[in-house]
């Protein structure tokens, strides 16, 4: 297996930005407030951020708000620095299940209450990253990017960008930004791995040269499935087992999948890795990706995630080929 002590962080600048990512980073989503209180998350951030992390992701929608206020509790806890960290947060889904309360929207009502609702909990005074976390059919593109670029010029975020929005999406909001001299949107965070890899190398393929895309990117295990624990089903123990996520149990259980799988696994075995390494070191690969995020509900996890690192530094074309073929 690869050594537990992971080589030297990498750092990517985030699109056409001056920014520059950890190009492995530290994500919330299903951990936080389901799987781990504040003592257990701040073990889990400060191995991260010891191992070189700097971006740490997280969403309003994510446990109701609970997530972004346990994030920010540990920070301040740990006593980083705010130079220190890269922190984001998303806007779509809402908190509120009152159907008087916005949610699932993008316009500028719902927009500039979440980044205060975001601010208060946090407890920060700006946000490094917000993103639209999906597309809104029913906001004029416009409406949303005045909204979003006057977050950044009143000083409450740094960057904006999408989430899983279409290449055709992106491009409309960035000319609209654009043409009335607006503050662009950087980045996108796509799913992308061995088995959801045509958005981020065929859709967007343009975007990166022609305007500077940055990605930042989700489920690089494929909600756990490139880990190979589900191979005799669910574990009692893994998110697919979590009550709220049951969507995942046929995509973890998927026959075919699980087969492609196992097939990766002597490539690992011959880098002397974990298939977990192999996936996260394969996403990492692609110059085209900022930054993968990967999640953990313990600090040991957090250390095999990141000893990718050394799987990366190892990887060549040919391996990389050979990836690619077992589970094409």
């Amino acid at each position: 297996m690869v050594p537990h002590m992971a080589s030297k962080m990498q750092y990517r600048r985030l699109g056409r930005s001056g920014l520059q990512v950890s190009v492995l980073s530290f994500g919330s989503w299903v951990s936080f407030d389901n799987q781990m209180k504040d003592d257990l998350a701040a073990e889990c951030m400060q191995t991260a951020f010891d191992a070189g992390c700097n971006f740490f992701d997280n969403a309003e929608g994510y446990a109701a708000g609970e997530s972004e206020a346990i994030m920010g509790r540990v920070i301040r806890q740990l006593g980083w620095k705010r130079h220190e960290y890269v922190l984001s947060t998303k806007f779509y889904w809402g908190i509120h299940g009152n159907v008087r309360n916005m949610r699932n929207t993008l316009n500028r009502k719902y927009l500039m209450q979440a980044i205060d609702s975001s601010l208060e909990r946090y407890e920060l005074d700006f946000i490094d990253l917000v993103y639209c976390h999906r597309p809104d059919p029913a906001t004029p593109v416009e409406e949303t990017v005045w909204a979003m670029s006057d977050m950044i010029s009143q000083g409450k975020a740094l960057y904006w960008g999408t989430s899983e929005w279409s290449a055709d999406e992106i491009r409309a909001a960035w000319n609209i930004a654009d043409r009335h001299h607006l503050h662009k949107p950087v980045m996108e965070q796509p799913q992308y791995n061995l088995f959801a890899r045509d958005r981020v190398e065929k859709e967007y393929a343009r975007l990166y040269e022609d305007i500077g895309l940055g990605t930042t990117i989700w489920s690089p295990l494929a909600s756990g499935l490139l880990t190979g624990k589900y191979k005799d089903g669910i574990p009692a123990d893994s998110r697919g087992a979590l009550e709220g996520y049951e969507f995942l149990k046929d995509r973890l259980t998927e026959g075919s999948a699980i087969a492609k799988v196992e097939q990766l696994r002597p490539i690992a075995e011959e880098l002397g890795c974990s298939l977990a390494q192999l996936a996260i070191a394969w996403c990492a690969y692609n110059k085209n990706v900022s930054t993968v995020i990967t999640g953990a509900s313990r600090p040991s996890q957090v250390v095999e995630n990141f000893a990718a690192l050394d799987v990366l530094a190892a990887l060549t074309p040919e391996t990389v080929a050979r990836i690619e073929a077992t589970v094409a």
